[in-house]
């Protein structure tokens, strides 16, 4: 079964449409800092944007050069830190080499760092506190779960890759003792020992390592839930990801597409975010 995570998203996204409509007073503010001019990155930004209107957040955009001094880019991300109306604070990776990721990413404010990747939302994210911001990414993909119905409950889970950004988040939620979560998570990579038979073990293998066709038919149980969290594009302008799809879905009780797996729900989770920090920043007023 194709797991459909652009309908998944797009039913999230008009509840959420509903949520702001209803709200007094101001709407939901995101701002965008965007350094540089990868076109990936441009394409990224513009797909959020674009989500932000769908929903009624309101939403602003900082374009600076690849050229800018570090202190500068850490000026511009203090003044939305100190805006009011401003909720969440999203700086797009990747950054020129001469600014430090780790830098930025610590200067934003923790309470308005929907993306999830302050080290004090990591570490709230580690202990299972709600107070903070999961990354959008992997919550996005505990949210397929949930709305597919696909219990990881006792499971064990795959995932291979290691990332801040996917790898190791998605393990400390699906590891948590909570509901939809206390799964029997492990984390391989590329360099593995013995990486087939891994895979092999589990209900839900994720791939996340960033290489195109990574998890072949040979590695995934039949009848395993294969979620695919890479993107790559191909000489015809194309989409595929980590998992080569033509062979690994007809043995695949659940997979996901790309495009249209994992991607929207990152946006949705996105606004979602952005959402709960308005609000928290109405509760604290």
């Amino acid at each position: 079964m194709i797991i459909d995570g652009k309908k998944i998203a797009a039913t999230l996204t008009q509840d959420m449409t509903l949520a702001v409509q209803k709200m007094q007073g101001r709407k939901p503010h995101l701002a965008f800092i965007l350094v540089g001019d990868n076109s990936a990155s441009q394409t990224y930004v513009r797909a959020k944007k674009k989500a932000c209107v769908a929903t009624g957040i309101t939403s602003s955009l900082l374009e600076l050069p690849s050229t800018i001094a570090q202190d500068v880019l850490l000026m511009e991300i203090e003044k939305r830190n100190q805006d009011p109306t401003i909720d969440g604070i999203l700086v797009q990776l990747p950054l020129p080499s001469h600014i430090s990721e780790a830098a930025i990413l610590y200067a934003i404010d923790p309470a308005k760092d929907v993306d999830g990747f302050h080290p004090l939302n990591v570490g709230k994210m580690l202990l299972g506190e709600e107070s903070g911001f999961l990354p959008c990414t992997p919550l996005g993909i505990k949210v397929l779960f949930e709305k597919s119905k696909i219990s990881v409950e006792g499971k064990r889970v795959v995932i291979v890759g290691r990332s801040n950004i996917v790898g190791k988040p998605l393990a400390a939620i699906l590891m948590q003792k909570k509901p939809h979560c206390n799964a029997t998570v492990t984390i391989a990579h590329s360099q593995s020992e013995h990486l087939i038979e891994i895979c092999q073990n589990a209900d839900i293998l994720v791939a996340a390592v960033g290489q195109r066709h990574f998890i072949k038919k040979e590695m995934v149980r039949p009848g395993a839930v294969v979620i695919d969290v890479g993107i790559h594009r191909l000489p015809d302008k194309s989409l595929t990801g980590d998992v080569d799809f033509a062979k690994v879905a007809p043995i695949a009780s659940h997979i996901t597409p790309v495009p249209g797996g994992v991607g929207p729900m990152t946006i949705a989770m996105l606004l979602q975010n952005t959402l709960k920090s308005c609000k928290n920043q109405f509760s604290l007023a």
